[in-house]
Formats: structure tokens, sequence, C-alpha cells
């Protein structure tokens, strides 16, 4: 069979990805998926950090040969069918000789393949210790990025008529980033990352736990070193189940791809490299094989946390009313916040697993805090954690039959005072009915008292608490070139919610259609309509109204001459209140790409206006290698920017990104400390990458 593999069907190229990445596919692969997944923007998805595991998929692609059905699902290229089918492949055939032979897989077709490339490769087996010397990823990045026009927080602070000087940023105005890794996939990794905010001071204070950037973040990995399949310390993030308990990584929930994303892959312990300040674990984690069927991972961690303290009731103390997420201390109230929260975890992971990939696994989490933790006391808050302990445990399981992939979690969450006990659920199944019709059904319900701070459910909301709803997804080729997918969600919300007075309820829904012609161009256009109920105050009577928002998008993505590619795209909509005007909002976008040799270039202008900011459109922007773009265009104005790749030698690359906004229906741009007393805002972007 792979002798007529090889002769029925054309070769595709594929980089030498064991270390040399000079001949590595186009960043602009990554850049197109990204825009084919971000559509449309919606709630619940932490965008950089799908980006930011992307990004690590790139540059660490996943070898086809040891890589298990959970770790393939998270890139969400590949239909229940086509994971079955290749399973089936190996089992029969042994190791795949080149990616190449994916085009002899059953159920593979080539659009499938080619998305798929930039992700995976094929890699020998070196032993026990073979791989530690050879990394695949040795670099260093050293990034700056600067707001040319000055914004209010960095201007003069002058006394007022007391004489009190107002607030103002603490640092300077540029933003500093720096990377190292060294890495071997599925063997090793090292890692540091640096960076400094605008408006943050670069300070070495042991004493305020400040080291010099005011973030730093690192991690040392091991991986299948005999019966240890996993060691990491350092920084951390753990995706388990379905995400009930412990979530992390890429999670994508509700999008354009209406079947994969909604189940979670166990992917176990990974390094955290991302940028965002918060969600992530500071300490260690190991996974021994108990048996070749029983996995066994332990983790423990000790994290400061920003958060808003209070003095307590008696006043004779401090409590925690609310945990900060900006991850920004640039100002004399951000600084107090910096680190006041000590937080302690530690847990437990049990997996049982087949090689079928039936699963079933136990997890364990209790978090403690220094401080005790208690919500201001309004009516949304009724539920909300109180206390410094909270413990949640989980059981999750999925099974596959043929081309059905069933799976689920309960967990129940405990602490130390009664507004804790309340349960999690989520179950659901992905089919490939035939070759041309996928299917997601997934249910969930989440007690307004469950509690889980590292969770990240199926979920209409960005939190897992106080929702139960039902999501049915399809996906049909009416032929190879021709596709269509949507979403129909129904949720509903038991108790109130922040800008929500009452309980709530809404349904979303989404189609989207898909045209190929062939693998130069693309076509697609989506449709995407959510309601839900929201608080409005008019003639100072505030009342529980339904809310209607739509949008529309429309991209064409085509090259007219080898290096050249275009995308054009136009997106309008609009968001109404019950009973009220509707706001309206429209971009029109025009993007290039050409490639030159060791050069890139991307520019893109858009031109937008928008009523106000309900109805603000969302654009997915290119940027420098593991920087992540996707602005909220509002008001009236001209959005552009260039970005230039200049790959010097095998060694070094350069990245230059120039951005402007120009707003032509008001004379400042952003409010507060941020304003820029003038109708546009540059931004410019500078970054090295050194590979050793």
């Amino acid at each position: 069979m792979v002798a007529c593999w090889l002769t029925a069907y054309p070769a595709f190229s594929q980089s030498d990805r064991s270390g040399n990445r000079e001949a590595a596919p186009s960043a602009d692969a990554l850049t197109r998926y990204l825009q084919d997944l971000f559509p449309v923007q919606t709630e619940g998805i932490d965008y950089a950090a799908v980006y930011d595991a992307l990004a690590q998929l790139y540059t660490n692609p996943i070898d086809l040969n040891a890589a298990t059905r959970d770790e393939l699902e998270a890139t969400y290229l590949l239909s229940e069918r086509q994971l079955s089918s290749l399973a089936a492949y190996r089992a029969e055939f042994g190791d795949l000789l080149s990616v190449n032979e994916l085009q002899a897989v059953p159920a593979f077709d080539l659009p499938t393949i080619r998305k798929l490339l930039p992700f995976v490769t094929v890699v020998g087996n070196s032993g026990l210790f073979g791989t530690l010397p050879t990394p695949t990823d040795n670099y260093l990045i050293l990034r700056y990025e600067q707001v040319l026009e000055q914004q209010k927080g960095f201007s003069e602070a002058l006394p007022d008529k007391k004489g009190k000087l107002p607030t103002r940023y603490q640092g300077g105005s540029g933003q500093w980033y720096a990377r190292y890794r060294y890495s071997r996939s599925r063997a090793f990794s090292l890692g540091l990352t640096v960076e400094k905010d605008p408006g943050e001071v670069i300070n070495w204070q042991p004493s305020a736990r400040q080291y010099g950037a005011d973030y730093i973040s690192f991690h040392g990995q091991l991986q299948n070193r005999g019966k240890w399949r996993n060691i990491l310390l350092g920084d951390y993030q753990l995706q388990i189940g379905q995400g009930l308990v412990l979530s992390a990584g890429f999670v994508l929930g509700k999008s354009a791809e209406t079947v994969q994303t909604v189940r979670r892959p166990t992917l176990g312990a990974r390094p955290y490299t991302s940028l965002s300040e918060y969600g992530y674990f500071r300490g260690v984690s190991a996974t021994y094989a108990v048996h070749r069927n029983l996995d066994l991972t332990i983790m423990a961690a000790r994290n400061r946390r920003d958060a808003n303290t209070a003095p307590d009731s008696l006043k004779t103390g401090v409590v925690a009313t609310s945990l900060q997420t900006s991850g920004l201390h640039r100002t004399p109230s951000e600084l107090d916040d910096r680190g006041s929260l000590l937080e302690t975890n530690v847990g437990l992971h049990l997996l049982y697993h087949t090689p079928k990939q039936h699963q079933l696994g136990l997890t364990v989490l209790q978090t403690t805090f220094d401080t005790f933790f208690q919500r201001r006391t309004l009516p949304y808050n009724q539920y909300e954690f109180t206390g410094k302990q909270n413990l949640v445990v989980g059981l999750h399981g999925g099974y596959i039959w043929h081309n059905w992939n069933l799976f689920g979690e309960v967990a129940r969450s405990s602490g130390s005072v009664t507004n804790s006990g309340g349960v999690g659920a989520v179950a659901g199944a992905l089919a490939s009915l035939t070759k041309k019709l996928d299917l997601a059904i997934t249910l969930r319900h989440y007690d307004r008292n469950f509690h889980s701070f590292y969770s990240n459910g199926f979920s209409e909301g960005s939190r897992t608490i106080n929702e139960s709803g039902a999501y049915l997804g399809l996906k049909y080729t009416l032929y190879r070139k021709l596709s269509v997918g949507g979403f129909v969600d129904y949720f509903r919300f038991p108790w109130l919610k922040y800008l929500v007075d009452t309980p709530s309820k809404g349904v979303d829904y989404l189609l989207q259609l898909r045209y190929t012609p062939n693998r130069q161009t693309a076509f697609y256009g989506v449709y995407h309509e959510e309601h839900k109920e929201k608080n409005l105050t008019v003639d100072k009577i505030k009342a529980v109204v339904g809310t209607t928002r739509r949008s529309y998008a429309l991209t064409a993505d085509y090259r007219l001459i080898p290096g050249l590619r275009f995308r054009s795209r136009v997106q309008w909509g609009g968001f109404r209140y019950a009973g009220q005007v509707e706001s309206r909002g429209f971009a029109l976008v025009q993007d290039a790409t050409l490639d030159i040799k060791r050069l890139s270039l991307s520019a893109r202008i858009a031109l937008y206006g928008t009523d106000d900011y309900d109805s603000r459109q969302y654009v997915y922007e290119r940027d420098v290698l593991y920087a992540f773009s996707f602005p909220a265009y509002y008001n009236r104005g001209v959005r552009h920017y260039v970005l230039a790749q200049y790959n010097l030698n095998r060694h070094l690359d350069i990245w230059v990104r120039w951005a402007r906004t120009d707003l032509i229906n008001q004379d400042t741009v952003g409010s507060d400390l941020d304003q820029i007393n003038a109708p546009q805002k540059s931004e410019v972007k500078v970054q090295a990458r050194w590979r050793f």
C-alpha cells in the first residue's frame, strides 16, 4: 500500500524540523489558520492563550508516530473519522516514514493535509537519553514596542490647586520583552520569559519580590525518562478532562470550528510561556507511569496573586475582595495590589487509559489563601467563594467507539464556608456520521456555588459557574470544495450576574459557508447572532431586557501571482437593547502579503465606523512571532499597519511593525491615563530572534 501511495500522489515539501528552520513553512500558514478560527469574536475565549499554544505547536510540531489522540485532537484540524483512521493505519502498518504518507491514510484529503503540515512532523526514536543533546528549538527573542504619541500617564505631573500631584505611571513608556527557549518536543524544555509593560519600573528590590523586570516566568521540563512521563519545575498549566478542575492552553469553545472545539483534550502538565500574568502554577508537577495503563500526576505550587484588599468588618485586619488579572503594575494603587495574596495549590490526577484511547480519570485540587477572601457585598456575589480554602474533586472519562467520541466530567467543590458545595458537570459526543457529516453535542450544568479557580469548561461565559446549556454543532462537506458549518447553543444563568440583576437566559447561533475552488483561493461567509439579557436604565428606571447582537463577515483569500497574497474582508453588524435604537458598525479591510526570498511584507488598510462601543468590530491582525493582536475597531477612522520580516541568515530573523489609527470623529484617543490628546495613535514594534 505504501508503494502505491509513493506513485499515486504528488509529494509535499516538508522542512527539516530537526533544527534547521530556514526551509520551514512560512508563518503565514499560522496566521491564515488563526484568521479562519477567529472570523468573529465570541465571549469566554482567552485568545492570547489560544495564540500562544498554537505558536508553540507551530515551532514544536507534533510527532505523528508518538502523538496521542488527544494531542492530535488539540490541533482541531482532524475529524473523529480521520483520527480513528490514522490510529488504525498506524496499528496496521507501523510508524509513518514521512508526513507525505498521510496521503495514504483513508479519510485524509489534500486540503486537510495541507492545513496540518505546519503542525506535525515525523522523527525517529533516539532512545532513552539520545535526544537530550539535540534541541529542535534553541533561540533567544528580544522585542521592544512603543506608542509614539505621548499618553497622559507619561506626561508631566503638575500639582492641583491643593498642591496634590495627580496620578502618573511610575516607569517609562516602552515595553520590553525577552524569551529564551531550549527544547525538544517530547524530551525536554528549558525556558525563560521576561517582560516590562509600558509604565512599569525595572527595579531590583527582593524585599518587594521584584527582581529586575516586573514579570519573570521560567520552567524546566523532562519528558519520557523511563517511567517518568513528565517532570516540570517552574511555571506550568495542566489540561485535564473537560476542564472543570484544571484547564489551560488551547481551548476554543464556541468558534468557527463548530465541531471539534467543544471537547477538551487531556494533555497533562505543559510549560507556561504566555505573557498573561495569571492563571498558571509556579512550583512542581510530575507524572509517573504506575502501570503501562495507569499514570499518576502530582502537583504543588505557591503563587503570589494580585488582589484588591479592604479592611474586614471588625477593622482589625484585611480581606481580599477580588483578583486582578491585568498584570499591570504602573500606578501606586496597582503596585499595592501586586502579589498581595499568597495562594497555595496541591493536587493529583490519576488517569487510566487503554491503547484504544479509552480514559477514566480522578482529579483533586486544593487551593488555600493566606488571607480571607470575600467579595463585595452585592446581590450577584451572594454565592461566590468566601473563605480561605477550596477543594475541588472531579471524575472524567472518555470512550471511543468507531467514529464516535463520548466524553464527560463531573466535579464538586467544597470550601470552608456554607455557600460552597456546588456541582459542575459536562457531557457530550463528537461523531463523524458519514464521510461528509460531523456532529457535536454537549450538555453542561454549573451550579451558582460551584467554585473552581483553574477551570475553563465549555460555557457561554468566561467562568465555569452559574450556567446551564445545550450545544449542537454540525459541519457538512457538500463536496470537496464547498463546506457548511454551524451551531446553536441555548443557555441560562440561574442566578444574577454582573450587569444582569435577575436570572437570565439566551441563545447563540452561527452559520459559516466556505468555498475553496483551488489551493490558492478561498471564500467564506459567517453569520453570527446572539440573544442575551442585560440591565438597561431608561429615565432612571433600571430593568433587565433582551439584547440582540448580529455579526456578518465576508472574506476572500486569494493569490494573483506567486508570492503575493491578498485577503479582502467586509464585516458589519449591530447591537440592540429591546425597544431601543440599534447601534451599528462596519469594517472594510484589505490585507496584502508579499514574500520575496528572505523578505516577507504584510500590510493592511481598514476603514471602519461604529455608532458606539456596543457595535465595535473585532478584526484579527498579523503581528510579530509570539505577539497577539485582536483589537476592537470603534468610533470612526482608518487603521493601517505594515509588518516586515527578514531572514538575515540561518541564525537571525528580524521583524519591524508599524501601525497607526486615525480617528475622524473625535480629537482624542483612549481614556484616563492612556488618553492621547490627538486624533491618532501610532505604534512601533521591533523584534529579533537569534537561533543558536
